[in-house]
């Protein structure tokens, strides 16, 4: 059985940061999010690691990240660019928006061969998730006509904003822990007792209940994956280009979720109690910093985060 690889989607990041040189350090020496994620993952035996970005980031991201990263790990680039669609399709005049999170992972396809992680660049997770989802990928799966893939689960208070609303995967369990759906919801909230989303642009809301399971796109898959993706993305495009062709994204809830209803797949469900971190708007950044701060004075890390 091949060892894990961990995946890192950070095509997008330079748009979000105004390009790449901008991104802010939340750690005292420097550090910046993706430094504790693979800090974090190494603790836990992830061994390789493959950078999915786009070529015109390529020289600063690896200045910035990739480069430092050569004496930790072994590391592989795969680049997600918009022209990489099936035959017969073109890039939709005027379209600059990326395709989505599960059209980046298909553009790591050749790097990606056995078991494999999938995060976020611009996302704390903890601990505690790298070392469950790398269990999970270590231990040989059941040889049937079903994918078994999974995903780490974070409780909906552990990963709303202060200052806005962010998006989720909001999922469902059945008393087995594996994953009956996942509903990606654009305009979630925080409140008094848990979170609560919006459908119309806030003019009602639904109550999200505290303790509710949801996705932060750290999923646990392997090669057999990609097969899926890449015939559904065809059907993908066919439904979504001719009404939503500048904006439509082929996220991985989507696909994940679509795997689940054709009953091509099950999804075990790895719980984390740890709080999610991120800078989803500006004013974010000084609890994300407090909090790292908080982890260094604990000896959860060292400091500096490398030596």
């Amino acid at each position: 059985m091949e060892k894990p690889v961990l995946a890192i989607m950070a095509a997008g990041i330079g748009s979000r940061y105004g390009g790449l040189k901008q991104i802010d350090p939340v750690g005292a020496n420097g550090e910046l999010i993706i430094d504790y994620s693979i800090y974090d993952a190494l603790a836990a035996g992830f061994r390789k690691i493959v950078f999915i970005i786009k070529h015109e980031i390529e020289e600063d991201f690896k200045e910035i990240i990739g480069n430092r990263m050569e004496k930790n790990a072994e590391i592989a680039y795969a680049f997600q660019e918009l022209e990489q669609l099936p035959p017969g399709y073109r890039i939709p005049e005027g379209r600059v928006k990326p395709w989505g999170t599960t059209h980046a992972l298909l553009a790591a396809r050749e790097t990606l061969t056995g078991p494999f992680a999938v995060i976020n660049a611009d996302d704390y997770y903890g601990p505690s998730a790298f070392k469950t989802i790398h269990n999970w990928l270590s231990t040989p799966k059941k040889n049937d006509d079903r994918h078994h893939f999974a995903m780490v689960g974070y409780r909906i208070e552990n990963t709303v904003s202060d200052h806005g609303s962010v998006t989720r995967g909001i999922c469902e369990a059945d008393d087995r822990g594996f994953l009956v759906n996942v509903k990606e919801r654009t305009m979630i909230e925080k409140a008094p007792v848990g979170a609560r989303f919006s459908e119309d642009k806030g003019e009602t809301w639904s109550d999200i209940p505290a303790g509710t399971l949801v996705s932060m796109n750290f999923w646990g898959l392997d090669e057999e994956f990609f097969p899926e993706a890449e015939r559904d993305f065809t059907a993908f495009l066919n439904a979504n280009l001719p009404v939503n062709p500048l904006k439509c994204e082929y996220l991985l809830p989507i696909e994940i979720d679509a795997l689940l209803q054709n009953g091509r797949a099950d999804v075990a469900v790895l719980e984390s109690e740890d709080v999610w971190y991120g800078i989803t708007y500006k004013e974010d950044k000084a609890g994300v910093e407090k909090a790292i701060s908080e982890k260094h004075r604990q000896k959860l890390y060292p400091t500096p985060l490398w030596k």
